[in-house]
């Protein structure tokens, strides 16, 4: 009886050891974030393209329709760069899909050679960015980027459209810091996109022998029509 009950007083003084020790810290969780895409598409040298903008509203981040009035995702900065300027002839971010109807309380689009930018801020009470929570990827368009290429850029030439980790970054109405997201504070993902160049679409021309046929056929056509 008396070793039974060292063995459990034993134990009983191991698990309060064990219990007095410093845990070892839980695995962390990854932060949620919320998506900003720009999307990739194809086309010829001395086209235009309009290249959509998206943004991901996803629950569980600081800012989007899950989270109570005032933070909500309304304001946002996007900076796109774009690879081989050199083949870039103009390029300028606007408004576009969820947010071409909007009114603005400020919106700002300065451009330089190969980059576009695009700044808009919205009043949540009369302008709430319609997102779609947790929608399939790559969200809800929120801008277009125009993008016009001089001709005789080389078929295969890719142009990557990257967006600025620092410039890039979504807040509520009022800007405010303790719920913005950025790729700093790990509460934004970024997925860039691409231009790929490809060779233009080519019209059939008719041969030599074949404009000949056709002169006599309209010819011969011509000489029934007066008989």
């Amino acid at each position: 009886m008396n070793s039974v009950k060292s063995t459990l007083l034993g134990t009983l003084l191991v698990s309060i050891f064990i219990g007095l020790l410093p845990t070892a810290p839980a695995v962390g969780q990854p932060t949620p974030h919320d998506i900003v895409t720009v999307a990739t598409v194809n086309g010829s040298s001395g086209g235009t393209f309009d290249v959509p903008v998206f943004i991901n509203d996803l629950s569980g981040t600081t800012l989007g329709l899950d989270q109570p009035a005032g933070s909500r995702i309304q304001s946002y900065g996007i900076q796109i760069t774009a690879s081989n300027a050199v083949y870039v002839q103009s390029m300028t971010l606007t408004r576009g899909g969820i947010t071409q109807s909007l009114t603005p309380t400020f919106e700002s689009n300065p451009s330089a050679p190969g980059v576009a930018n695009l700044i808009d801020s919205f009043t949540e009470a009369t302008n709430l960015i319609p997102f779609t929570l947790n929608g399939a990827a790559p969200g809800n368009q929120v801008a277009t980027l125009h993008v016009t290429l001089i001709p005789n850029v080389p078929t295969g030439t890719v142009i990557t459209l990257t967006l600025d980790p620092i410039a890039t970054e979504l807040s509520n109405e009022s800007g405010t810091p303790a719920t913005a997201e950025t790729v700093t504070n790990g509460r934004l993902l970024l997925v860039n996109g691409a231009i790929n160049v490809t060779a233009a679409e080519t019209i059939p021309t008719l041969s030599q022998w074949a404009l000949i046929l056709l002169a006599v056929m309209l010819a011969a056509i011509a000489i029934r029509i007066r008989l």
